[in-house]
């Protein structure tokens, strides 16, 4: 009697079997199919969330619409083809929303009329601006000053560990301060130096 082997054969159609199948799925979109149909067919499952635009409302004090903070693409990108803002992005702050933003401007009011005296003095000591700073109660080792000019001074100051962040500065004809939410890809409220 005669055996034939065929064990070898039953495993190599193995492979070849699997690869039909999963062939025969590619390639069932018909011309005139549209991803409108697509999704008609195959509505989003319930459940799911999608990202959400955050939400601003007039804070105690401002008017009820609110400007829009500067975004990365008012920040100077240059010509189409340069990735300068693509690869700077990571030194763009986050802007503040809702409840947070509320925060920011209540400590830039803060900020603003404890600077004021000196401004009106004219002394723009470092020092001096650290110190009215820390007078409001922000930890000394939060607060950073810096000679902007020759007749200014900068200032920047971690005012929580959000963290919640107001730059700014001051000279002979203004003071300005501007929260913000600190950086991508950094912890803290100084300007990242390096980038992904």
């Amino acid at each position: 009697m005669t055996m034939t082997r065929t064990t070898g054969t039953r495993y190599g159609m193995l492979p070849v079997a699997m690869l039909a199948v999963l062939a025969a799925g590619c390639g069932t979109q018909q011309p005139g199919d549209t991803a409108d149909a697509y999704r008609r067919s195959h509505p989003t499952p319930t459940g799911i969330s999608t990202p959400s635009t955050p939400v601003d409302f007039p804070c105690p004090g401002e008017s009820p619409t609110p400007t829009p903070p500067p975004t990365a693409a008012t920040s100077g990108s240059a010509a189409p083809g340069d990735h300068y803002a693509e690869n700077h992005g990571f030194r763009v702050p986050f802007p503040l929303h809702g409840q947070r933003r509320c925060d920011g401007l209540v400590a830039v009011g803060r900020i603003e009329a404890a600077l004021e005296p000196l401004r009106k003095r004219g002394d723009f000591a470092p020092e001096h601006t650290r110190s009215a700073l820390t007078g409001l109660g922000y930890p000394a080792g939060k607060v950073r000053s810096y000679e902007n000019g020759p007749t200014g001074v900068g200032f920047l100051i971690e005012v929580d560990a959000t963290p919640l962040c107001v730059e700014g500065t001051m000279n002979r004809d203004s003071t300005r301060a501007n929260p913000f939410g600190g950086y991508p890809d950094h912890s803290g409220c100084d300007t990242p130096s390096g980038g992904h």
